[in-house]
């Protein structure tokens, strides 16, 4: 489950293994990765994840709450069309790493420095196999979102094109039980 499979990413400068999620089992649940380098200062990075006016180029959801370990969350979608739910912080060290609980998915940001930036590191863990295609399409739309609103960048296209392109790369890379929950109904 964590072959080299460019098709995933959808586009031809998203390529390299890096830019894709890899899937593995975790004990009884299971385990998304995603891993890109930027070239952005630990700080701006740990900024961008935890500032409600970043979040909002890139989260998928409102986050209400505090930074703190063991401070209740609330996940709120945008505009309504999906019901809130809660979640807590389970860990928080600003700037290298946070982890939450989002629903019944536990979601890691792990930020590491490097010469001339560093490397993002988004963790999902989940127990459902069949939504990982799904969710990874999404988390990969969510870190190509985060990287061009780092960079200054307007997104090239609508959140629900970019995980309509990728999608099919991750159904052909973790296989047809990695894909049996599909996208969440728009209504």
């Amino acid at each position: 489950m964590n072959a080299n499979d460019s098709t995933a990413t959808g586009g031809a400068n998203a390529g390299t293994s890096s830019r894709t999620g890899d899937l593995e089992p975790a004990g009884d649940r299971w385990k998304l990765r995603f891993t890109r380098d930027l070239a952005h200062p630990p700080e701006k990075v740990w900024r961008a994840v935890t500032e409600p006016g970043h979040l909002t180029a890139w989260f998928p959801q409102r986050i209400v709450g505090e930074w703190v370990a063991g401070a209740p969350l609330r996940f709120e979608a945008p505009a309504g069309e999906h019901p809130a739910f809660d979640g807590e912080v389970l860990a928080c060290e600003p700037p290298s790493l946070l982890e939450f609980r989002w629903g019944t998915d536990v979601i890691r940001f792990e930020i590491v420095p490097h010469d001339g930036g560093c490397t993002f590191v988004l963790t999902d863990v989940f127990s459902e196999l069949g939504k990982a295609a799904r969710d990874a399409a999404g988390w990969h739309t969510c870190v190509d979102l985060l990287e061009q609103h780092l960079d200054g960048a307007a997104a090239p296209s609508q959140s629900g094109e970019r995980w309509s392109e990728v999608h099919p790369g991750y159904v052909r890379k973790f296989g047809p039980d990695a894909a049996t929950i599909g996208p969440p109904d728009p209504s």
